[in-house]
C-alpha cells in the first residue's frame, strides 16, 4: 500500500473519518479494515492499492452480511473514477453524460461480482472492458430510431466496416455482390444490413435544412400528402363512358346541377320546365348511372 495509506498512519485515517465523512464510509467494528477517507481525496494508486485489500477482505465474508455490503459498496465507489473515464469516450453522443455513467457503474458491479483476485490481473485492466461493453449495449438497445434484431445491428456494423477497406483497395464503392462476396452472406442479406442502417438515424420533420441545402423549409413542406381527390378518380372515369350515353338534356342537368351549382328551381327556369320535372330527371338519371357503376364493379 502506498505511504498515504499504509498502517502508521491508521490513526489519523480514522481521525479524519470520523470528523469529515458520512456515516456510511465507516468501516465496521471488527472488520479489519482501514476506514476510508473521502473518495474524492483517493488517488489513482491510492485506490489500486487499497482495492486489493478490499478485494481479499471480500473474498473471506459471507454475502448478505453487513460487512460484505460496506466493502462491496466501498470498493464501487472507490473505483467510480474508471466508469467517469470510460464514459467521457462517449461524450459526444445525445444522451446526457450522467445516464452514460450510471449505465457505466452497472458494469463496474459486475466487474466486481466477478474479479478474482488470484488471477494476478489488475482490477482496472480487467473491469474496463466490462464498463465500456455496458456502455455500449446501452446505446445499441437504445439509440436506434427503430428498434432492429440485434443480427441486423451488427451486421450493419460488420458491412460499415468491410465497405471502407474495399473501397480503399477498389479506390469505388464496392458493388453488393463484392459485399456478399467478401462477409460470405447471400446478396439478400446485404441488402436487408443496408436497409436496417436507415433504422438507425431519423431526421425530424420540423428540422430546418443545412445551410448546404437549396431547398427551402423544413422536410414537412418538402414531402407529398395525400390527395384525397385521387380517391374519386376512378369514380370520374368510370363515369364519362356512362355519361356519353345519357340524352343531351340530361347531360346539361347534370352540368348545370353539380359543375355550375344550381339549384333545381334555377335549372328549371334556364330549360324552361318545372322544377318537379327536373327533380324528377334529375333522379332517374342518377340511379341509371349508380346502376351502372354497380353492374361495373
Amino acid at each position: 500500500m502506498s505511504p498515504r495509506l499504509d498502517a502508521s498512519r491508521t490513526g489519523t485515517l480514522r481521525e479524519t473519518a470520523s470528523s469529515t465523512t458520512p456515516p456510511e464510509q465507516i468501516a465496521p467494528e471488527n472488520s479489519g479494515l482501514p476506514v476510508i477517507p473521502p473518495y474524492d481525496e483517493v488517488g489513482p494508486d491510492d485506490a489500486r492499492a487499497l482495492s486489493k485489500t478490499l478485494f481479499a477482505r471480500l473474498a473471506e465474508l459471507e454475502e448478505g452480511t453487513h460487512e460484505y455490503s460496506y466493502v462491496r459498496n466501498t470498493l464501487v465507489e472507490l473505483n467510480l473514477a474508471l466508469v467517469r473515464f470510460a464514459a467521457s469516450r462517449f461524450r459526444t453522443r445525445s444522451e446526457p453524460m450522467e445516464d452514460i455513467v450510471q449505465v457505466g457503474t452497472i458494469g463496474l458491479i459486475k466487474a466486481i461480482d466477478r474479479f478474482e483476485l488470484g488471477r494476478g490481473v489488475e482490477f482496472p485492466t480487467f473491469a474496463m472492458p466490462t464498463i465500456i461493453g455496458e456502455i455500449k449495449r446501452f446505446f445499441r438497445d437504445t439509440s436506434w430510431s427503430v428498434r432492429v434484431p440485434r443480427r441486423l445491428q451488427e451486421l450493419r456494423l460488420e458491412l460499415a466496416k468491410t465497405r471502407d477497406e474495399m473501397a480503399q483497395q477498389l479506390d469505388r464503392a464496392p458493388t453488393v455482390g463484392e459485399l456478399a462476396e467478401r462477409l460470405g452472406i447471400a446478396e439478400e442479406e446485404v441488402i436487408e444490413g443496408m436497409a436496417a442502417s436507415n433504422a438507425y438515424t431519423a431526421s425530424s420533420l420540423d428540422a430546418q435544412p443545412a445551410e448546404d441545402d437549396d431547398s427551402e423549409g423544413t422536410l414537412s413542406a418538402r414531402i407529398g400528402y395525400e390527395d384525397h381527390g385521387l380517391e374519386g378518380i376512378e369514380y370520374v372515369e368510370s363515369l364519362k363512358p356512362l355519361i356519353a350515353e345519357l340524352r343531351p338534356r340530361d347531360r346539361k342537368i347534370l352540368s348545370l346541377r353539380f359543375v355550375a351549382n344550381m339549384t333545381q328551381s334555377e335549372i328549371g327556369e334556364e330549360l324552361g320546365i318545372s322544377q318537379m320535372h327536373v327533380s324528377r330527371l334529375l333522379s332517374r338519371t342518377l340511379v341509371r348511372l349508380r346502376r351502372g357503376l354497380m353492374i361495373e364493379e
